[in-house]
């Protein structure tokens, strides 16, 4: 066979291959993709609700020029409250990134340390998770401690835990997913350990800490630690497909928040107000500076681009079982991000 016939069938081989890969992708990820870029973020936000979001808020605060507020949608789809950028947003994970600052300022201050174990801060779970006398708390801010993720248990969806300690019974007495330090592995049961320790540490609950020492001196006024602080008329609404809930009502202890407050808060984490004298080069030395989030009708995008000096925040208040959603909603704020990087 001569190379120009073998380079042909190998050709004609992917082309193929190609094509039936294509079977297994939603096609309205492939649309969401080809659609010629709009002019606006509006405009894109506008095609988002058309993809099937129910809602979607956007910040963008580029240096030199004013911040800017999207919104589509819906706010409530039930009551038909048109969607507005000053909604609070149940965040996830991005709550991690306050937790993460709040435990740099705590060993800044020596009430913590990055290099002692998680044998040290609770004996009480030894046994309990696998190499708690090596896993240190500098590898649980890093996701580097091998405990299991609670969300993982096979029982975590089918019967949902009704406190945080039947949540923590999820992630015990099970083998480890790596050796400590030996690897990666994102875990929420980490953070909530961490959280666990601050409010053993402090006498109080971390929340109060954060707002005391991140949320005050930054002027945020619209982050709460919890759903209990806040009238929940201003909480987006949030949705699954196919299931006839408002998830907004349940209560998952994470922090809530307006676009524009978290946008605030990641501008100060990235140029570094937030923190005090010594600080960051502790943070910079355990955890990122960007998030996402994701929980049942909430997806969130919190990301800063150097490029153009620009935070972008995405709110999306739907999600699905298949998860293309997540796909989808990654594939609208790089669109999004686009827009504003072609602009003057």
């Amino acid at each position: 066979m001569s190379k120009q016939k073998a380079k042909r069938i190998f050709k004609l081989i992917f082309i193929i291959a190609s094509i039936g890969s294509l079977y297994f992708v939603p096609w309205i990820l492939v649309k969401a993709w080809i659609l010629p870029l709009p002019n606006t973020v509006q405009a894109q936000l506008e095609q988002g609700i058309d993809h099937g979001f129910d809602g979607m808020i956007v910040y963008v605060d580029q240096a030199g020029q004013p911040a800017e507020f999207y919104a589509a949608g819906w706010h409530d789809r039930n009551k038909k409250i048109p969607a507005y950028p000053q909604a609070l947003f149940k965040i996830a994970s991005i709550t991690k990134l306050y937790v993460a600052v709040a435990t740099t300022k705590l060993v800044k201050e020596g009430r913590l340390s990055l290099d002692k174990t998680l044998a040290d801060y609770f004996p009480e779970l030894v046994g309990r998770i696998e190499n708690a006398e090596r896993i240190t708390l500098k590898m649980m801010v890093q996701h580097r401690s091998g405990i299991p993720n609670y969300v993982d248990h096979p029982a975590y969806w089918t019967k949902p835990p009704k406190n945080k300690q039947e949540t923590l019974e999820y992630a015990l007495d099970l083998p480890a997913n790596f050796e400590p330090g030996e690897d990666y592995g994102y875990s929420n049961t980490n953070y909530m350990l961490i959280s666990d320790l601050m409010d053993k540490v402090l006498g109080y609950p971390h929340q109060q800490y954060i707002k005391e020492t991140i949320l005050n001196p930054l002027g945020l006024k619209n982050t709460f630690g919890s759903q209990s602080e806040v009238n929940m008329d201003d909480v987006m609404s949030g949705y699954y497909v196919g299931v006839d809930t408002d998830f907004k009502w349940e209560d998952t202890g994470l922090m809530l928040a307006t676009a524009e407050d978290v946008g605030i808060f990641l501008r100060a984490l990235n140029d570094g107000s937030v923190f005090n004298e010594g600080e960051q080069e502790i943070y910079s030395s355990i955890y990122v500076y960007e998030h996402t989030g994701l929980l049942p009708g909430y997806q969130s995008f919190a990301k800063y681009h150097k490029d153009i000096d620009a935070v972008v925040i995405q709110f999306n208040n739907t999600t699905n079982f298949d998860g293309y959603d997540w796909n989808l909603a990654e594939i609208i704020y790089g669109r999004v991000v686009k827009i504003v990087k072609r602009k003057p």
